[in-house]
């Protein structure tokens, strides 16, 4: 049985299933499912830094050519760079990643002109899939090279910021093998701040912004500890999520980053996935706040239905940071339009631009925001079904009961995605099937980051436990 399917963001796989033949299906059915659309035969097509991905991005254009696209080649750039180039062009997309998974996965995402496609849209490229052929790649009319489309992502921010917004600020950029690792320290250091690239790797580095890893988390820890930087920053392998850390080593939450950005660019309606925490009804001082399932075609739709009721500014974000603007902002007189689907670049820049405007530390930033602690992991080699049975179980108010007796009672569940559990004391356990990868995630709220934490390894080691009794 094949490990393709489609997640919270895009096709996902083990490269094994994905080279070949089924890449080149799976874009047929794409180029099949939007044949009479209103993006023209135009696809651009872009990859991230995994050995896997240029083999695959070329049976794309195999597959794009032989459907009668014009295919063009951005090479290796970030998503949310190729998808403003789809929105210039009018073109559709398709980015070769596996965004933070280990290098034996890899993965498709795909994007109408105006932004990433939607659950439909899924639906409809797999109702293409099966109509058709399995296919096989050939060879086909090379690609067009399109070199400038990162020129292009780096100068909307040029544009969009006074040129010294970051002066003096001192930032590590770790660099490992995010797409973005030279577009960062290029764009930073032309805001004014002081930096310096670290650890750059020519081997794929799976940096998962969201559920850190605990070598990341000593690496960074480490770099910090001598007191030589601000922050540091760094991005996952498709530079659509970012990971910031402040001067003392502490990674902040794609949550809080999110806060912080939004807060920046003055929105007034803020859509998130359930996974947020609940600061941002608490404290974060936006008219509206509106929670979906977790998965960026979720937070979208989310937006496009705050603005058709009259919201002004509307932002989304996710708790692994990656941030989506859905209405054009003005910022001092110059002008950053809306690029709705999720940028790693937008959320760094913006909180170390209000960092050094409100002139303090990036951790003192955070402590005034008073947004509580949050935690998260995962069981990896979990299958779906496995985490579906547990996640079913706990749906049973018995087995909720006795399963959470060690750590208090349960005053109230969201189902929207996963199973999310209000516990007493103002926390909350959360726990949900990742849509990209088989695996069992854990999410915990509480009023430190010690009780958090707790909360996500019992979930966990219980979560195994009653798997294991239940198999």
């Amino acid at each position: 049985m094949s490990s393709l399917k489609f997640g919270t963001s895009g096709l996902r796989g083990l490269v094994t299933d994905l080279v070949g033949g089924p890449s080149y299906a799976y874009a047929s059915a794409f180029f099949r499912s939007v044949s009479q659309g209103e993006g023209g035969r135009m696809v651009v097509i872009g990859r991230d830094l995994r050995d896997s991905s240029l083999g695959i991005a070329a049976t794309v254009a195999d597959a794009a050519t032989a459907a009668g696209f014009t295919a063009i080649d951005c090479g290796a750039l970030p998503t949310p760079a190729l998808a403003l180039e789809a929105m210039r062009r009018g073109a559709y997309a398709v980015m070769v990643t596996g965004s933070h998974i280990p290098e034996d996965r890899n993965g498709l995402k795909f994007y109408r002109p105006e932004g990433e496609i939607t659950k439909s849209d899924e639906a409809a490229i797999l109702a293409a899939l099966k109509e058709g052929a399995s296919g096989e790649a050939r060879a086909s009319t090379p690609a067009t090279p399109e070199p400038d489309a990162i020129a292009r992502y780096q100068q909307r921010y040029a544009a969009a910021f006074a040129p010294d917004i970051l002066q003096g600020l001192r930032i590590a950029v770790y660099q490992q093998s995010s797409v973005a690792r030279d577009l960062i320290a290029d764009l930073l250091a032309g805001f004014g701040a002081q930096v310096t690239p670290i650890g750059r790797s020519q081997v794929f580095v799976p940096i998962d912004t969201e559920a850190h890893r605990a070598e990341d988390i000593a690496f960074i820890r480490d770099v910090m500890e001598p007191g030589s930087f601000d922050a540091l920053v760094t991005t996952d392998g498709d530079a659509d999520r970012p990971l910031v850390a402040d001067g003392t080593g502490r990674i902040l939450r794609g949550d809080v980053l999110g806060l912080i950005t939004a807060r920046f660019l003055g929105a007034d309606t803020v859509v998130v996935p359930v996974t947020a925490g609940s600061a941002l009804e608490h404290s974060g001082g936006f008219r509206k706040v509106v929670r979906t399932k977790v998965g960026s075609p979720f937070v979208i739709a989310g937006m496009e239905q705050a603005k058709s009721v009259g919201a002004r500014i509307v932002a989304g974000f996710e708790a692994n940071g990656g941030f989506l603007l859905g209405s054009d902002v003005t910022l001092h007189g110059r002008t950053l339009s809306a690029l709705p689907t999720r940028d790693a670049m937008l959320p760094i820049l913006a909180t170390l631009a209000a960092v050094r405007a409100a002139g303090t530390s990036l951790a003192d930033l955070v402590a005034s925001l008073d947004a509580g602690e949050m935690a998260s992991d995962r069981l990896p080699n979990t299958p779906s079904e496995t985490s579906a049975a547990f996640l079913d179980r706990l749906r049973d108010p018995n087995f909720r009961a006795a399963f959470l007796g060690p750590i208090g009672s349960s005053a109230s569940i969201d189902q929207q995605d996963g199973i999310r559990i209000e516990l007493d004391g103002g926390r909350t356990i959360h726990f949900r099937a990742s849509g990209n990868a088989p695996e069992l995630r854990c999410y915990a709220e509480a009023k430190t980051a010690q009780e958090a934490q707790d909360l996500v390894r019992w979930g966990l080691a219980s979560a195994a436990t009653a798997m294991r009794a239940n198999a």
